[in-house]
């Protein structure tokens, strides 16, 4: 059987083979009933683009790829996920590159094996800096995502760390809470997150008038919820008297509720425990999870734009976005009144 070609798709769908073109490429000034139409077309037919003839024909391969550190931390799977389905939505595919959060791994997605295969890389990186990211990228568009020291030539997206964490914080005081430590963050040298989460953590408490104790910091030597189990488990052992936690990130949340139990200690009753990311599993748990939400889609759509002007020829200064958060309330800390939010309440 041919290969069913663009002309094809028209004549089925009753249009132009320049609109079919359009909506093949994901260009955005297509009606949502054409492209519906369009698309109809393209999926009787059975449509496959020609990505190689495309490529030379352009240049472009129309793949993207997303570079993080772990697959394995459920806030890159999901922001993995967002990321897919919004270029998908413009007619790119989207490589998926680990790099360990490495210098060496965040370098070769920049400039290496990625760049050399895609039209642009968004990256979310643990180790390199934007001014870095910048110096590598040569004429590669590349999108940072994460706050960090700005470039004056790297776009970059990212919540507001600081404002996020003194929020919560401020949660947990209108809960009575007066004892409220920071757990999950490095023991060494803290990432740009981690720093950030503590500076907004420490500002929440001198606003409510409460000490600012190094004691009440739980620090964790491996970045996942069984390091948490051992830290928060080992400071509770030792003695450590809080009445709050705000989690470097949900597992670190997962980790000081497994911790709690295991001692016959509760959340919220004596506890009051806040996460951070609102994974998708977080309404599940029991208690559910109150955690920090960065609007991952929100994320993922400007990173976007910003990427695919870069692919178009934007070469402008280096553009800096905030996106929105909002704090998903459980029952691991609720409202003052006991309730949580709709999506956090127990299904049963």
């Amino acid at each position: 059987m041919s290969r069913v070609t663009l002309q094809d798709v028209a004549d089925h769908a009753g249009v132009s083979m320049k609109t079919v073109s359009n909506v093949v490429r994901g260009y955005v000034h297509v009606s949502d009933a054409m492209r519906t139409r369009v698309q109809a077309s393209l999926d009787a037919l059975g449509y496959r683009p020609n990505v190689l003839g495309r490529s030379l024909a352009t240049g472009r391969s129309t793949m993207l790829a997303f570079a993080f550190a772990d697959l394995r931390r459920p806030y890159f799977a999901e922001l993995a996920h967002v990321l897919s389905r919004v270029c998908a939505a413009r007619g790119y595919q989207l490589l998926l590159e680990e790099t360990a959060g490495t210098a060496d791994g965040e370098r070769s997605a920049v400039r290496g094996r990625a760049a050399g295969m895609v039209d642009g890389v968004i990256v979310h990186p643990q180790d390199l800096t934007p001014a870095r990211i910048d110096e590598l990228r040569g004429d590669s568009p590349v999108v940072y995502l994460g706050e960090g020291d700005r470039s004056a030539r790297a776009d970059q997206i990212a919540i507001d760390n600081v404002l996020a964490a003194e929020e919560a914080v401020a949660h947990l005081v209108a809960l009575g809470r007066r004892r409220i430590g920071f757990a999950g963050h490095e023991i060494g040298e803290l990432s740009r997150p981690s720093a950030l989460r503590l500076e907004g953590y420490r500002n929440g408490l001198r606003e409510a008038g409460l000490p600012v104790e190094d004691s009440l910091l739980v620090p964790r030597e491996v970045g996942d919820d069984r390091g948490a189990v051992v830290a928060v488990g080992a400071a509770l052992d030792r003695g450590l008297e809080v009445d709050a936690l705000l989690c470097r990130d949900d597992l670190a949340a997962l980790g000081a509720l497994r911790a709690m139990h295991l001692r016959g200690l509760h959340a919220p009753d004596d506890i009051a425990v806040i996460g951070w990311d609102a994974i998708g599993l977080a309404a599940s748990l029991v208690p559910s999870l109150t955690s920090v939400a960065p609007d991952t889609v929100a994320l993922a759509e400007s990173a976007l734009e910003m990427l695919l002007g870069r692919i178009e020829g934007h070469d402008g200064p280096g553009r800096h976005l905030t996106v929105g958060h909002r704090l998903l309330v459980g029952e691991s800390a609720p409202y003052a009144d006991g309730t949580v939010d709709a999506d956090q309440r127990a299904v049963g």
